[in-house]
C-alpha cells in the first residue's frame, strides 16, 4: 500500500497571541516558522502513521525550497519536487487567536504553478491512493495539473481522496463552479469539515450534510469532520457518529490534514472507514493540543500510532 499526495508545500508563519491585537496596536505573542501546506501535511501524517508516502509539489529554487526537501526527508516522505526560478517557495500567514481558532492568508508561491507536464506519472501510477486538496483547484494553475493527476489515478484504478479545504474559497468560487471541477474526478473518500459541508450543501445538520454530499458523490465515503463533536462517517448509506477524543484546543492549524493522513494510513491497513475515522480523531485531537500543523511527536502520540 502506498499514498501519493499532489499539492502544496508552504511554510507557515504562525502568529499566536494571548489577547486581541488592536488596530494600530502592539502585542507580545509567539511567532514561529513551521513547515506546512495542506497537501504536505497530509503526506507527513500518513507517513508518521506508517503508510509509505510520496509527495509531488513545486518549490522555488531558494533556501526555503532547500528546507522543504530536508523537512520531508526527515519525515520519511519520498518527495518529487519540481523546482523553479520563476516563483518563491510558498508561504502562509497563520493567525491563531486566544481561543485556538486559526485564520490564514496564503501567498501565491511556486506551489500554485504546478503544470500537468511536470507530473511524474509513474509515481501516481504505482500508488494505491492519491490524495488531492481543493487548494489545487481554486486557481489554474495548478488546477489542470491536479485534474490530470486524478485522470492518471483513475486509469490505474487508484483510490482518490479529496479535502475541500476552505469554506471561504468555495463560497468565493461559487458552489456550482466548485462541483464542475470536482464531481468527475472519481473521488472515493471525501473529507470536508462542518463549515465546508455547510457551504457545499446549504444545510446545517451533519447528517443532512453527509447525505447531500453522498448524492453529489454517490461512490464516495463521506467523512464530515466535526471538531469538538468528533466526526460523522457516511458509508454505503449508513451513518456512524465517531465521538471526539479530547477537546483541549490550543491551535487548530493542520487538524483536518492530520485527520486525513491518519485516516488513509489506518484505512489502507484495515479497510474499515469507521475504525479509520476513530483513529484519525485521536490523532487530530493530539494535534490541536500543540502549536503548528506538524508538532514534534511525543511519547503519547507514539503510543497511539504504535497501537494500530
Amino acid at each position: 500500500m502506498s499514498l501519493c499526495v499532489v499539492g502544496d508545500f508552504a511554510w507557515d508563519v504562525l502568529i499566536r497571541t494571548n489577547n486581541d491585537v488592536l488596530k494600530g496596536g502592539d502585542s507580545f505573542g509567539e511567532v514561529m516558522l513551521t513547515p506546512g501546506g495542506s497537501a504536505a501535511n497530509v503526506a507527513v501524517w500518513a507517513r508518521r502513521c506508517g503508510l509509505d508516502t510520496h509527495f509531488i509539489g513545486k518549490i522555488g529554487r531558494d533556501r526555503l525550497g532547500d528546507l522543504a526537501r530536508e523537512d520531508l526527508e526527515r519525515e520519511g516522505v519520498v518527495h518529487h519536487f519540481i523546482q523553479t526560478d520563476a516563483q518563491l517557495t510558498g508561504s502562509v500567514a497563520v493567525f491563531v487567536d486566544p481561543t485556538g481558532e486559526r485564520s490564514m492568508v496564503s501567498g501565491r508561491g511556486a506551489d500554485f504553478f504546478l503544470l500537468p507536464q511536470e507530473l511524474p506519472k509513474s509515481v501516481i501510477n504505482r500508488s494505491t491512493f492519491l490524495h488531492l486538496t481543493a487548494w489545487s483547484f481554486f486557481t489554474d494553475p495548478p488546477r489542470t495539473a491536479a485534474r490530470f493527476a486524478a485522470e492518471i489515478a483513475r486509469a490505474g484504478d487508484t483510490t482518490i481522496s479529496f479535502d475541500p479545504a476552505s469554506f471561504q474559497m468555495i463560497e468565493d468560487m461559487g458552489v456550482p463552479t466548485f462541483w464542475s471541477y470536482v464531481k468527475d474526478l472519481g473521488i472515493k473518500v471525501f473529507l470536508p469539515n462542518y463549515e465546508e459541508g455547510r457551504a457545499l450543501t446549504g444545510l446545517y445538520e451533519p447528517a443532512d450534510i453527509a447525505s447531500a454530499l453522498a448524492e453529489q458523490l454517490p461512490n464516495a465515503t463521506i467523512i464530515v469532520k466535526l471538531d469538538a463533536d468528533g466526526a460523522l462517517v457516511h458509508h454505503d448509506g449508513v451513518q456512524t457518529i465517531v465521538p471526539p477524543a479530547t477537546n483541549n484546543l490550543v491551535d487548530a492549524t493542520g487538524a483536518g490534514d492530520s485527520f486525513a493522513g491518519a485516516y488513509l494510513a489506518h484505512f489502507s491497513r484495515y479497510g474499515s472507514p469507521v475504525d479509520a475515522a476513530r483513529f484519525a480523531t485521536v490523532i487530530a485531537a493530539w494535534v490541536i493540543e500543540h502549536l503548528g500543523a506538524r508538532p514534534a511527536a511525543d511519547a503519547r502520540l507514539a503510543r497511539v500510532i504504535n497501537a494500530i
